[in-house]
Formats: C-alpha cells, sequence, structure tokens
C-alpha cells in the first residue's frame, strides 16, 4: 500500500515522503491517526505542485537548521547524575536529559528528535547522542556524565 505521509513517523519517513507500507499497518494505524493519506494518482500530483512552491522555503529552514548545528557543535555539555560505587549511576542518563541541557545552553530542541547512543547511559564517562535538526540536517553532540557534587 503506497501512502504519503502527513508528518513524520519515527522509523518509516518524513512528512511528504512517499512509503510502501503493509496494508493493516496503513489502514489500522497510519490513516486513522492522521498519519498518512493514500497515494492517488492526484494527491502525488498535488503533491508535487506543493513541494515545488515549498523548495525556496526549504532552503531557509536547512540553512538555519546548519546555522543551529555549528552552535551545538561548539557546546561542551557535561549531565551531573547521582553515583553509586565505582562508576555506576542511580538511574540513567537518556534523551530527555540531553535535551534539558541544551535548553539550559540556550537551543530549545524536542527529546523524541535526540537519541543516545545504547539508549540509556549507566556509567560515568564520555559519550555521543545523534541530533536531528531537519531531515537533511543532523548533527553528533559528544557529551559527558560526570558525577554530581554532593
Amino acid at each position: 500500500m503506497e501512502l504519503i505521509l502527513k508528518q513524520d513517523v519515527e522509523n518509516l519517513g518524513f512528512k511528504d515522503d512517499i512509503v510502501t507500507v503493509k496494508n493493516g499497518y496503513g489502514r489500522n494505524y497510519l490513516i486513522p491517526q492522521g498519519h498518512a493519506v493514500i497515494a492517488t494518482p492526484s494527491a502525488k500530483k498535488v503533491l508535487a505542485e506543493n513541494l515545488k512552491q515549498r523548495a525556496f522555503k526549504e532552503k531557509k529552514i536547512i540553512d538555519d537548521a546548519n546555522k543551529t548545528a555549528e552552535a551545538i557543535k561548539a557546546l561542551e555539555i557535561k549531565i551531573a547524575s547521582k553515583v553509586g560505587t565505582g562508576d555506576k549511576l542511580f538511574g540513567s542518563v537518556n534523551n530527555i536529559d540531553v535535551s534539558a541541557a541544551l535548553e539550559k545552553e540556550g537551543h530549545e530542541i524536542d527529546k523524541k528528535f535526540i537519541s543516545v547512543a545504547g539508549g540509556n547511559v549507566k556509567r560515568l564517562g564520555k559519550y555521543n547522542a545523534t541530533i536531528r535538526l531537519h531531515r537533511e540536517v543532523s548533527v553528533e553532540l559528544p557529551f559527558e556524565v560526570i558525577a554530581q557534587a554532593k
């Protein structure tokens, strides 16, 4: 079943992509939730026209995303966390904590656009997170998990 996505769907595609999915997934989830519409020939023509008109605006958005990416690359993020014996953390550090640390630095990025390598961090040390600012712009953010001062 061919569908046109109306918004970004994780592990499937981005807004205005034409994707092929199994019939049940399309009929029972994507279409009723408003995430997609059926890709009929007329819908494809409308999509092509919209993409042409949006190309100029898209360039400005990509330029802004690249500027933000350069600013984020220059940051040194340190996340303080409670530590038990050795270097094990109480709890874990994940994309929510990275998002909060970026917000303190003045960059408001939604947690769903941040993925920490390995999912959750459970030990002190240096790690990487991938931040997707746009479908064509993503940046690697190194961050360090440090012991919280008692």
